[in-house]
């Protein structure tokens, strides 16, 4: 009998021991300081906020490649959640409004949506370009798109739908090509659940060679033509919202990767 309790007190000095120990562990780690940043770093965290801001208000044009000193900066906005929050914020305020227009019976209201980084997204493929900072190769960008692997942007896809639900007729129109690059896209925004729009507009023969601007303002027109009200037009570029026919309202979505002219 006493042989067992005296293994049961030395079970519990041991463990007390051992609970001793972990929570000076723990202790000493909540009293660490956490890493400091260089000062350098600092520098460029604020260039990189500072730098990001003058792009999406469209003070900075045009560029070609982000900055090197920004990387880090747009490393964490793209990846850590910042940017979808700014996405859902967007799309918060386009379905407020959406909900306050009262469509007509004649079944011509419409919406445009821009497809690449607004319907679905290339931010894997631009992680492999340090997010904008290695020039834009169009040959490695036409591969990535071949693989019809870019994924939906989950507060547009809502978007889209909620539109769709409310009787917008949902125009996509990009810049892709649309001879070699049609199949591929159709293919790609239906396995991400951008199906039922009334087109899907890309890029024909006669277009080729224009500005975005030139381009999305004459498919905007031909819409319009048709008789058709464009009462929104989104996108991540702010050359997708410039031009004619813009539309009633334009949204302009978070991309501080890259810039089309």
């Amino acid at each position: 009998m006493m042989s067992k309790i005296r293994i049961l007190q030395a079970i519990v000095a041991g463990l007390t021991y051992l609970l001793a120990l972990l929570t000076k562990v723990v202790v000493s780690q909540k009293g660490r300081p956490h890493q400091q940043k260089s000062a350098e770093e600092e520098e460029n965290e604020r260039f990189g906020l500072s730098w990001r801001v003058a792009v999406e208000a469209n003070n900075v044009c045009p560029w070609r490649t982000v900055p090197p000193r920004c990387y880090h900066h747009l490393q964490n906005y793209m990846c850590a959640g910042q940017y979808e929050r700014d996405l859902n914020l967007v799309v918060e305020h386009i379905l407020i409004y959406a909900s306050q227009i009262q469509l007509s019976s004649d079944g011509m209201d419409a919406w445009i949506l821009d497809v690449d980084d607004t319907c679905i997204s290339n931010v894997s493929y631009y992680k492999a370009k340090r997010f904008g900072c290695e020039p834009f190769d169009s040959t490695i960008f036409k591969a990535w798109i071949m693989k019809g692997m870019c994924p939906a942007n989950p507060a547009v896809r809502l978007l889209f739908n909620t539109l769709k639900e409310r009787g917008f007729k949902l125009f996509l129109l990009t810049g892709r090509d649309q001879a070699t690059l049609s199949a591929i896209t159709t293919h790609n925004l239906h396995t991400q659940g951008f199906v039922g729009y009334q087109r899907l507009i890309l890029r024909s023969p006669e277009y080729k060679g224009q500005g975005a601007v030139k381009y999305k303002s004459a498919i905007r027109k031909e819409i319009e033509r048709e008789g058709y009200r464009i009462w929104g037009n989104v996108g991540d570029q702010w050359s997708d919202l410039q031009g004619e026919c813009s539309g009633k309202r334009t949204f302009k979505l978070p991309n501080p990767m890259y810039f089309i002219s």
